[in-house]
């Protein structure tokens, strides 16, 4: 009775967003700077280029920043990974200092959901900062300030164009880790990272290649970024335009360089947190509880919270507050 609850509940918070697109299947050969026009077969292309990816230490790695612009809490900085889109290659984070501030200096980077606004996870971030850890909410790729004005979503970091996707999720890494960096220079040693939904997928690969991580809050969870698109509620639309140009075995395959899988080897010096929803749709629960099997099969320590309710739903009253409490204690206690 409650998943029927919560079923008609998620379909009803999805279908307020009528600007959906179907955007047409691309291989984005352009974006990963393979020529379209050498008669050699594109998949093939993607394969190669993704395994290269896999292989390369260096795919997550950013050049240092110098370019660092901080007023009035707002800080911006050249993303490490330039864009068609001048507008996308600025990045843009708000800050919140801890209030009262404390000797231990500790600081938080947040990455909110796919198409949030620049409110979004704000409450969470003044939370942080009342408890005693700086925040740092970080603008995502094609996200506010950060869209083109073609757009009306942030479609270009999670659409049916594979190179795209691939690189403009890689782009979100490199921009925490340039923005982690600064947090460094700004005197924080106890550092952690906050990701909701895309925005946790995204947590995880930073804090598997950032040494300066010590705890990640991941908020909602899969292994794999393709089965997320392929299954969930909230990206059917992108599935559709995925139908018939691709399977999901061969795009689970370009889109692992972007997935939590095959890095969760190297978080077993972070500490971690999983949470997920017992009646999510967009995040499906089986995905939920493989990534939960992968951290045990690995060996790693990890906390498990679970949500009474579903993805969108976490967002409202009284899921909202619920999670917000079981991410903010995880990080009080582990930075």
């Amino acid at each position: 009775m409650l998943a029927r609850f919560f079923s008609a509940w998620e379909r009803r918070l999805v279908a307020v967003d009528s600007n959906r697109i179907v955007r047409p299947f691309d291989w984005g050969l352009d974006w990963i700077g393979a020529p379209s026009n050498t008669g050699q077969d594109p998949a093939q292309l993607l394969d190669e280029w993704t395994n290269a990816a896999l292989a390369n230490a260096d795919w997550f790695q950013p050049p240092p920043c110098r370019e660092y612009t901080f007023e009035d809490n707002q800080l911006s900085f050249p993303s490490a990974l330039e864009t068609p889109h001048v507008e996308n290659n600025t990045v843009h984070a708000r800050f919140f200092p801890a209030t009262p501030a404390t000797a231990r200096r500790r600081a938080t980077l947040v990455l909110p959901q796919w198409n949030a606004d620049a409110g979004g996870h704000v409450g969470l971030c003044q939370l942080l900062a009342r408890v005693g850890i700086s925040a740092l909410r970080l603008s995502l790729p094609y996200h506010d300030a950060r869209m083109p004005p073609e757009l009306e979503r942030a479609d270009y970091i999670v659409s049916s164009n594979i190179g795209r996707t691939l690189q403009v999720n890689r782009q979100a890494v490199l921009d925490a880790r340039r923005a982690i960096a600064w947090l460094k220079t700004q005197g924080y040693d106890h550092i952690g990272i906050l990701g909701t939904s895309l925005g946790s997928c995204l947590a995880a690969l930073t804090a598997a290649h950032e040494p300066l991580v010590r705890a990640a809050a991941l908020n909602h969870i899969s292994p794999y970024f393709a089965d997320v698109v392929w299954e969930g509620l909230s990206t059917a639309h992108v599935r559709a335009g995925l139908d018939e140009a691709i399977d999901l075995e061969h795009l689970r395959r370009l889109w692992l360089p972007i997935s939590p899988q095959p890095y969760i080897d190297r978080l077993g010096n972070t500490k971690i947190l999983l949470v997920y929803a017992r009646y999510d749709l967009s995040f499906p629960v089986h995905l939920s509880l493989s990534l939960i099997d992968e951290f045990e099969a690995a060996g790693i320590t990890h906390q498990v919270s679970v949500l009474p309710c579903g993805h969108y739903t976490t967002g409202k009253a009284p899921f909202k507050w619920m999670d917000g409490y079981i991410l903010v204690q995880f990080l009080r206690r582990n930075l």
